[in-house]
């Protein structure tokens, strides 16, 4: 068949500039790309996915948009990001048969439209996971360096106009550093962290080999990695089972001084257990992009404390995110058109 026959209805159905849809459509010809920026939200920003939540559609335009999304063989991106509207339009258009969400854990996101099992099992999801593995990778080691480096007192000193005593700083290459599950953005981190020197050990539930690891451990051995390692990053999704994974009785037997760093998601760690750990010292510091309540409520002692390095779940933003998560829409489509498997597919069990 030739290729300027199209084989495939792909809606866009968030902010999408245009020279990236046009991207799209140069990478597969067979794929129709429909968009009427009129229509979706504007982005306020660099990865802002949802645009404006300030920006009211008409009715005229509400039915418009509902009529485009509801002609899709395929969906880049969630309606608004909205699990009601994705749960609307999965019943509104069985054609539907794909849907890719911009967030690398866009699994919850498909959870929460709480769709039915023939539904789940008639469209498949996909998320951006891969995307952001470089900007979290250097969230990661940003955030180990701030604690080896004592970011915290060199930030007090600066604001006391205080002098410091001579201290040494250890160094990356003398650390032992855990990261905690190995998919796109946990094999980032060990490459970036290997190549820096450090003695990388994971957690892969899989039990794949990974590169650049120097020890791999089962998930069951968590505990007891922790009171070895020097430093931790977590990259997991939140789910049932990874919620609280990191909790009070794993820091119990963490390594005095440890690197805790967070750029999964928030429920993946216990916050008040943290917090009693950076009191009792037996965590150094912590660098958290992910929290278990978002935005961060103002009453959070994380706030307050010294040693918490806090980032407003923007570790992944980069000028090159939506290229990037394009350029993984038309990979998939070229997929799906040729009848090969997808990456990146949402498990629809545990939805990660």
């Amino acid at each position: 068949m030739s290729a300027s026959v199209k084989q495939l209805r792909a809606v866009v159905a968030v902010p999408l500039e245009e020279q990236l849809c046009q991207l799209i459509e140069e990478i597969e010809p067979r794929l129709e790309v429909v968009r009427d920026h009129e229509l979706t939200r504007p982005a306020r920003g660099p990865g802002d996915w949802s645009g404006d939540p300030g920006h009211v559609r008409s009715s005229r335009e509400q039915s418009a948009f509902d009529a485009m999304v509801d002609s899709a063989d395929a969906l880049f991106g969630i309606p608004d990001v909205e699990p009601r509207a994705l749960a609307r339009t999965a019943r509104a258009n069985d054609r539907l048969k794909w849907v890719m969400t911009t967030a690398a854990g866009g699994g919850s996101q498909v959870k929460e439209a709480g769709l039915s099992t023939v539904e789940l099992e008639r469209i498949v999801f996909t998320t951006s996971a891969g995307a952001h593995g470089a900007p979290l990778a250097e969230f990661a080691l940003m955030g180990i360096l701030a604690g080896v480096r004592n970011l915290p007192k060199l930030m007090a000193d600066k604001a006391h106009r205080r002098w410091g005593d001579r201290e040494r700083a250890r160094q990356i290459d003398e650390l032992t550093v855990l990261v905690v599950r190995l998919g796109g953005i946990g094999a980032e981190c060990a490459r970036q962290l290997s190549l820096h020197g450090a003695r990388v050990w994971g957690i892969n539930r899989s039990g794949r080999p990974v590169p650049h690891l120097d020890r791999q451990l089962p998930e069951s051995e968590l505990g007891w990695a922790l009171s070895q390692v020097d430093a931790v990053v977590c990259t997991l999704p939140g789910t049932a089972r990874t919620h609280h994974l990191i909790d009070a009785a794993s820091l119990a037997r963490a390594k005095e001084g440890l690197i805790v760093v967070n750029v999964g998601r928030g429920t993946v760690i216990d916050e008040t257990a943290l917090l009693e750990a950076l009191d009792a010292s037996r965590v150094g510091f912590a660098a958290l992009d992910v929290f278990e309540v978002e935005p961060l409520p103002v009453s959070s002692p994380l706030w307050e404390h010294p040693s918490v390095l806090i980032s407003p779940h923007t570790a992944a933003l980069n000028g090159r995110e939506a290229e990037r998560i394009a350029r993984q829409f038309a990979d998939n489509a070229t997929r799906l058109i040729d009848g090969r498997p997808l990456r990146a597919v949402v498990d629809t069990v545990e939805y990660y």
